[in-house]
């Protein structure tokens, strides 16, 4: 898994509560266990009409938000099902941090398993940012998880909280099979006691 230290990048607004995972992936796109390919199915029901054209309104169609690599979203983001193909789908579009007030269980731990910076601020805050996000080409934010703090493109900065382990993990790129290969020498140390007395 990529670390995730700094990321700077053009920041899209979506002002929608409670966007569950089956609009952020569509269950037509579940068919692959590959994390490649599904950026474009990311939004799909939102970002397509039936005959496959875009739809100019969309957020992410707009150009300046073509290459957002932040999404400030409304309340509730990744509720609904548990798919990892959601997180898939965000990474593989390019977007490595989502900002709400609130997230899916479930959804939040994904994002962590798959690179993805979620973070949680106040409704305050999220109001900043997405007054921030809605400028456009100018939308531009930077992340720094090492101090924890996001700065607008005015140079003001937001403070976030996250969990030691959470962004331990983050900023090292250790999924959960990186994280107990970092533990192998005290494993190995502990297989070799049990060796030594006979029990292994």
């Amino acid at each position: 898994m990529d670390k995730f230290t700094t990321l700077e990048g053009v920041a899209a607004p979506m002002r929608i509560i409670n966007i569950d995972t089956d609009r952020i992936i569509p269950k037509q796109y579940l068919k692959t266990i590959k994390r490649t390919g599904l950026g474009k199915g990311l939004f799909a029901e939102m970002r397509y009409n039936d005959d496959g054209s875009e739809k100019p309104d969309f957020v992410l169609n707009q150009p300046a938000y073509r290459n957002a690599k932040i999404l400030v979203a409304g309340d509730n983001f990744g509720c609904g099902s548990s798919r990892e193909h959601a997180p898939w789908a965000l990474a593989d579009f390019g977007i490595r941090c989502v900002i709400s007030t609130s997230f899916a269980d479930i959804f939040f731990n994904n994002c962590a398993k798959n690179g993805i910076l979620a973070i949680v601020v106040s409704p305050e805050d999220l109001e900043k940012l997405f007054e921030d996000a809605e400028r456009g080409a100018n939308a531009t934010l930077s992340i720094d998880l090492a101090a924890q703090t996001i700065r607008g493109p005015d140079g003001g900065t937001l403070h976030f909280d996250i969990e030691p382990a959470r962004k331990h993990s983050l900023l090292n790129g250790l999924d959960e099979i990186g994280l107990t290969l970092e533990r192998a020498p005290a494993i190995d140390a502990y297989e070799a006691k049990l060796a030594a007395r006979g029990w292994a």
